[in-house]
Formats: structure tokens, C-alpha cells, sequence
């Protein structure tokens, strides 16, 4: 697994070895070691997987005490984080990536970001492991098309959200309540 560069602090960008032949392919998607030494040292606990159809937006999303390894195991998305982390010089900064079945890239989503996406093909699965179990009254969120936050997610694509990601708030409607807090290292 080798690590793409990427603009954000924190976030990681994999690139997964892949062994491949006309038959098909293997690839690792996770080795706790491995992931250790890549700076990964959360404990993941729960698997999710989710399938949408082209155009479908989810985000942006965020659960205090929970990072994500996401990946796309069928189709392809444009992948988003944000820094939520109050006093970061990056907070409310975004970072885009795009994640398909032909890459396998996976992103690493720290505790202190916001998680959203879109699908750009005809469908996509996207597969993430969490370091938290889901718990609905901890999760949090804001407008995945907040104009002050700015995400240019791919225009081929006529966006289409559920009506709690539509009725998100703008992210300066919560920023003063966010637990995370950025620490220089």
C-alpha cells in the first residue's frame, strides 16, 4: 500500500498494490500493521457499504470519535473531506478525490473531518469501515452545497440529496459547537 500525496493535514490518500491478470485481481484492503505504520493506528469496528445511483450526493458527515476508510468497490465517485478541526489552518478547507473500481484508491477519513460524496458512474458501492459504531444522535452534518465551503463537486452530474442532507445546515451555523479541536504537532 503506498501513500498518495495529498493538500489536507491529516486525510490519506492509498494506493493498494494490486495483483492482476486476465482472470481478475487480489488486492489487500486493509492490514493492521501496515496501516500502523502509515500513520493509521485507529481500531475499526464496524463495516458499511452503500449503493447509489449516479448523481446521488451524501454529506457531508461527521461522528465525534469516528475515523473512516472508504473506498469504491463498484463504479466510481467524487470523494470530499473537510477540516472541522476549530483553530486548524485549514478548518472549512476541502480536498477532493476521485475513487473508482479501476484505481482502488481508499481515503482515510480522520476523526475532526466531514465525509461526503457523489457518484459519477451509473451506480457505485462504497464499501467504509468505521473506528465507532454508528450512533444517530451523535452524528452531525452540514449542506454539502454550502456556497462558503465552496466544494466543486463534478459538474456531469445533476446532484440529488436526501431531504435531511438538503435541510443540513451551512457549516458556520454549527462551527462554534464542533467537539474537534486542531493540535500542532
Amino acid at each position: 500500500m503506498d501513500r498518495l500525496p495529498i493538500r489536507l493535514p491529516g486525510p490519506l490518500l492509498l494506493q493498494p498494490i494490486v495483483h492482476g491478470d486476465r482472470r481478475g485481481f487480489f488486492l489487500e484492503t486493509y492490514r493492521r500493521s501496515l496501516m500502523a505504520d502509515l500513520g493509521i493506528d485507529d481500531e475499526f469496528v464496524q463495516d458499511n457499504h452503500s449503493r447509489s445511483s449516479e448523481g446521488v450526493v451524501r454529506g457531508m458527515h461527521f461522528q465525534p470519535g469516528m475515523a473512516k476508510l472508504i473506498r469504491c468497490a463498484r463504479g466510481a465517485i467524487y470523494d470530499v473531506v473537510v477540516d472541522l478541526r476549530r483553530g486548524s489552518p485549514t478548518f472549512g478547507e476541502w480536498e477532493g478525490f476521485e475513487l473508482d473500481d479501476a484505481n482502488h484508491h481508499q481515503v482515510y477519513c480522520p476523526d475532526g473531518f466531514a465525509h461526503g460524496f457523489c457518484v459519477v458512474s451509473e451506480v457505485a458501492d462504497v464499501v467504509y469501515t468505521t473506528s465507532a459504531y454508528y450512533d444517530p444522535a451523535r452524528e452531525g452534518g452540514f449542506a454539502y452545497n454550502d456556497p462558503a465551503v465552496a466544494i466543486a463537486w463534478p459538474a456531469e452530474v445533476e446532484l440529488s440529496a436526501s431531504e435531511r442532507d438538503s435541510r443540513a445546515p451551512a457549516l458556520s451555523e454549527i462551527a462554534g459547537g464542533l467537539p474537534f479541536t486542531w493540535k500542532q504537532r
